[in-house]
């Protein structure tokens, strides 16, 4: 396999400011991919070390390896954090994601979810959603599926359901290592 180019995740406020970029992230092929990723059709992204670009201009390097899911249609998007303690999960509500070529790009709604590796959840940044939903006025519609989506992913979370399994990420994690990495 040859080595990929890097994908350029960015995400954006409603009013279609950036919010964040990752500048380089390894895109899973496809015959890699866990079989009820494939029927999924999840897009996984794996990112260790890489530069990330806030609103306002600062960048930081990630220390911590990252696998990110992006469900077609869902209004949300899943991040596996690789801790020493665990698989931390970062959830964002957002609307769902839009690849072209090597970026792929979505609206966070600010509202997220975390699942700590006790299996503990907790939904965080309800106030910045309240607040941004009248500064950005988003309409009842983008409200009803910020709303959806944030119990969708809830059922997801409490089930354990797809993305949420530990051993994949780290696979995944494995072979970015051995392939992205290494240029195999």
């Amino acid at each position: 396999m040859e080595k990929e180019e890097a994908v350029v995740i960015k995400s954006f406020k409603h009013n279609g400011s950036v919010h964040r970029i990752w500048h380089k992230n390894w895109a899973v092929p496809t015959e890699f991919l866990h079989p009820l990723h494939e029927s999924e059709q999840l897009c996984v992204f794996v990112n260790h070390g890489t530069q990330i670009q806030e609103a306002d201009g600062e960048i930081w390097v990630n220390r911590t390896p990252g696998v990110t899911y992006f469900l077609p249609g869902m209004w949300f998007n899943v991040v596996a954090l690789l801790e020493h303690t665990g698989v931390r999960y970062y959830c964002n509500i957002s609307s769902p994601f839009y690849r072209y070529n090597q970026t792929v790009t979505y609206i966070d709604y600010d509202l997220d979810v975390i699942k700590y590796a006790n299996g503990s959840a907790y939904v965080i940044d309800q106030a910045e959603y309240h607040r941004h939903r009248k500064r950005y006025q988003y309409s009842s519609e983008v409200h009803r599926k910020v709303k959806r989506g944030l119990q969708v992913l809830l059922d997801r979370v409490h089930q354990n359901a797809v993305p949420f399994d530990d051993v994949q990420a780290l696979r995944y994690y494995e072979l970015y290592k051995e392939r992205a990495l290494h240029g195999r």
